[in-house]
């Protein structure tokens, strides 16, 4: 199983999560590219640490909205939502091979996550931008979602990725962020949420029943509060469960 995070999402003068102690827990970190969270500065820091600790860079892109931390709604033609793809692909994978490494997956953040997950349409432009830059990067996602389908049809591989620190609809999805429990940040919980996902592939969901989460990756928010303290959680209860960590890729 991938334990991954999302990391270099700080801008400017600001810093947002404990990049430096979450990577050296996870196997793979995808890393803002500069739309939602994310400077120049930033993402070569990211890049510099990932590389060093051997852990696995992804492209993690999204809607151009800083101020919204990539988490708003927002209504993108499909052929500008390609271009912009491609656009931070192009900045990341600059910026990681001038370092002598490079991107090796790509992850939609936020608002654009979520839009994907079910809309065909945006799920078509995100995997075309993919295709365009380079149809070997495999694509991280929700399993089952309309990104896997779009994935499919434009011959690139979709991963199922599932998360331990956000709260499950019945059908599957993630809890928005608006409603009340939809972030989970107790560590045992947490923890026992991991190894359920990794070892039985089923989560419970904010209702009680529980749901299918087949997945290689399981994933944990750099800016959730405590992320650090969650991945080492995640990390060793999956250990003692006999679960092997390893780069998906």
């Amino acid at each position: 199983m991938d334990l991954n995070a999302d990391v270099g999402e700080s801008f400017g003068a600001y810093t947002i999560g404990d990049d430096d102690a979450v990577l050296g827990l996870v196997t793979s970190a995808s890393v803002a590219c500069g739309f939602h969270a994310g400077d120049p500065v930033v993402m070569t820091r990211t890049v510099q640490a990932a590389a060093h600790r051997s852990v696995t860079i992804g492209a993690h892109v999204g809607y151009r909205d800083l101020q919204g931390f990539g988490r708003r709604a927002m209504s993108v033609a499909p052929a500008e939502l390609t271009a912009d793809v491609i656009y931070q692909l192009g900045a990341l994978d600059g910026i990681a091979r001038s370092l002598g490494t490079s991107v090796r997956y790509v992850k939609a953040h936020g608002a654009l996550y979520n839009s994907a997950a079910a809309d065909l349409a945006v799920a078509t432009a995100l995997v075309e931008g993919v295709r365009r830059f380079d149809p070997a990067l495999p694509v991280l996602s929700l399993p089952g979602s309309a990104v896997a389908k779009a994935c499919a049809d434009a011959g690139l591989r979709a991963v199922g990725e599932c998360y331990a620190d956000r709260a499950y609809t019945p059908g599957g999805a993630l809890v928005p962020r608006t409603v009340a429990g939809s972030v989970i940040v107790d560590r045992d919980i947490v923890a026992g949420r991991a190894v359920a996902m990794a070892t039985a592939g089923t989560v419970e969901a904010i209702d009680g029943t529980r749901v299918a989460v087949r997945a290689d990756s399981i994933c944990v928010h750099g800016d959730t509060p405590g992320a650090a303290a969650l991945a080492a959680a995640i990390r060793n209860a999956l250990t003692e469960a006999g679960v092997r960590l390893r780069p998906f890729v």
